[in-house]
């Protein structure tokens, strides 16, 4: 087993998922990745488990029915506790996160330069490929809105490409977020902030995905703007 993993939600992902794994197995890092799936019924899983016959570095864990993103990674979080990863990675399957920021993102961690450190789309400008720019305002947004009620001081709070210490983790009461979207990694950041957890960003170039589908709804958004607000106002009372 080695120090990292990176912990990569999949539904219906089966044209990305294994050169996103290949990808991530070609770094110069010593890394392992878990996969979790939502039942996929494109059989995503299927390619992982023909990969985890090549790579001992590549697991799976498959879950019953699809509950959102939020849930994933919870799952995927206390799997990787369970096993005593010191670091732990979220990435998505689609490769709008570019899987070779790991390499130095996963050294500020081990550098102990941060205890999460954020692969940022907004640091140092507009870092964006492929996306309408409707969508771009919607995020720009979106992370304006986050900034000011919460007072975060994360240039891009909704950002998905995330590595932290895994001590950070554990201090956080994980079933307490019970977000599904995005406002899940908005309450990641949060909650690690108020802890006093030192957050960085470093900056990636996004590029919209070009296989498979956006998982993106008006749900989701609806979540990310009432339910922000819910956790600013309980984050007044909490210890």
């Amino acid at each position: 087993m080695n120090a990292a993993v990176v912990v990569i939600p999949t539904y219906n992902e089966a044209e990305n998922i294994q050169p996103i794994i290949k990808a991530v197995l070609a770094l110069p890092i010593a890394a392992d990745i878990l996969v979790v799936d939502d039942n996929s019924p494109d059989g995503t899983a299927s390619i992982v488990k023909e990969l985890m016959k090549l790579h001992p570095q590549v697991q799976l864990s498959v879950r019953e029915k699809k509950e959102g993103l939020g849930p994933a990674y919870v799952h995927g979080f206390k799997w990787a506790l369970d096993k005593g990863y010191s670091y732990l990675f979220e990435m998505d399957a689609d490769f709008s996160h570019p899987p070779e920021s790991l390499v130095q993102m996963l050294e500020l961690l081990e550098q102990n330069k941060a205890d999460l450190v954020v692969g940022s789309r907004y640091k140092n400008g507009i870092r964006v490929r492929n996306w309408p720019l409707g969508r771009i305002l919607l995020s720009v947004g979106a992370s304006l809105y986050v900034r000011l009620i919460t007072g975060l001081p994360v240039t891009d709070p909704t950002a998905g490409f995330v590595g932290y210490q895994t001590n950070v983790l554990r201090a956080l009461d994980l079933e307490d977020i019970r977000f599904k979207g995005y406002a899940f990694q908005i309450a990641l950041k949060f909650w690690a902030w108020k802890k006093g957890f030192r957050i960085a960003e470093f900056p990636i170039i996004f590029t919209d995905r070009v296989q498979g589908d956006s998982k993106m709804n008006n749900s989701i958004i609806s979540e990310a703007i009432f339910g922000i607000l819910a956790m600013k106002w309980r984050s007044m009372f909490k210890k």
